[in-house]
């Protein structure tokens, strides 16, 4: 039978959490002949997630798929995975996430109709829901009010998203034929590329459509995850690296003939260089205040349209300001927003 989608699980020392990913996934689907699950054992070396992988594929034959690599840190682990892939589609969830199975159930039947009816969709958006570890609260991120419902449509369609509402890679269910053409070049020992899996392929998908489910939840909360504070400010260079890619990917004036879509573009490297910045004047590192300068400096001279986009933007302002002062203000306004949607 073929497969309908791919999930797509990559795994480093995993071992503690990947069953739940891996049985919300089959349970929700029943079973389903039509859907697979990659596991990708990113060269586990402290647990025994290769086994486990190995053991779901012993028994879930046809539906299952382990596959052993070298370490070579979480966007090589989503490549792999998309090169393994059998399904139309493709989603990726991390392994210490996991699905909702009546949402599942939703969007296997949206894409079963889509195969079936052979209605061209590139791309499925569904909704996240971040569920935090320290108080057992939730908080679900949907799109309602920035995009059209019921119906394929295309990037001019597109409303305006808030900060909280961006296309993370929890939301995008591509068509794997999609990812293939991109290529999807994230760079090896690497954290943040999610930011380049939701941002590259965006401009080879034409047909969208959004599913209002609650899919994917997103486990938040873990002292080691990247996205905990401390975490992502002793690795702020690999941001840095992750920024230089994003907007290198595209001069988007010029390659991106949809209007909205060059805005929601823009709009997201303005927050990925917010977080850039945050988390530059946050780090310990004695040379982050003059790394960040040359990465504005470099993005300038790639791009002097797309820098003063970014740059002098609402975002890129506010998280400028000059001065001591001006570092006091950003920090603490960057506190007020996280102890309000708790990204971290």
């Amino acid at each position: 039978m073929r497969k309908i989608i791919t999930f797509g699980i990559p795994c480093y020392n995993s071992s503690a959490y990947m069953d739940r990913c891996v049985t919300s996934i089959l349970e929700g689907a029943a079973y389903a002949e039509d859907v697979q699950v990659v596991i990708v054992d990113d060269g586990s070396d402290k647990d025994d997630t290769l086994e486990k992988a190995r053991d779901w594929e012993r028994r879930y034959p046809t539906l299952v798929k382990a596959v052993h690599q070298e370490n070579g840190g979480h966007g090589i682990a989503v490549r792999t995975a998309v090169q393994n892939a059998d399904g139309i589609y493709f989603k990726n969830v991390d392994s210490d996430d996991w699905v909702d199975g009546v949402a599942l159930n939703a969007l296997l039947g949206k894409l079963r109709k889509f195969v079936s009816e052979e209605t061209d969709v590139d791309l499925v958006i569904t909704n996240y829901v971040y569920e935090h570890v320290e108080d057992n609260t939730r908080n679900a991120v949907n799109y309602r009010h920035c995009l059209p419902r019921k119906k394929v449509f295309g990037w001019d369609d597109i409303g305006h998203f808030k900060v909280s509402q961006y296309l993370l890679m929890h939301t995008l269910c591509y068509k794997t034929s999609i990812l293939v053409e991109d290529g999807l070049d994230l760079p090896p020992h690497t954290f943040y590329v999610d930011n380049l899996y939701a941002y590259t392929p965006l401009p080879l998908c034409h047909n969208l459509y959004y599913l209002d489910v609650n899919l994917y939840r997103y486990f938040i909360g873990r002292e080691d995850q990247s996205v905990n504070e401390q975490v992502l400010a002793s690795r702020i260079d690999h941001y840095w690296r992750v920024a230089r890619l994003m907007y290198g990917a595209y001069h988007v004036y010029e390659d991106i003939s949809s209007r909205k879509l060059r805005y929601y573009l823009l709009s997201y490297l303005g927050v990925v260089f917010m977080i850039c910045t945050i988390f530059s004047k946050i780090s310990d590192r004695p040379d982050a205040a003059e790394q960040m300068k040359q990465l504005w400096r470099d993005f300038k001279a790639y791009d002097p349209h797309m820098y003063r986009h970014v740059r002098h933007g609402i975002k890129g302002t506010a998280t400028n300001l000059p001065g001591s002062l001006g570092d006091k203000v950003t920090l603490k306004g960057y506190k007020l927003v996280r102890k309000f949607f708790k990204f971290n």
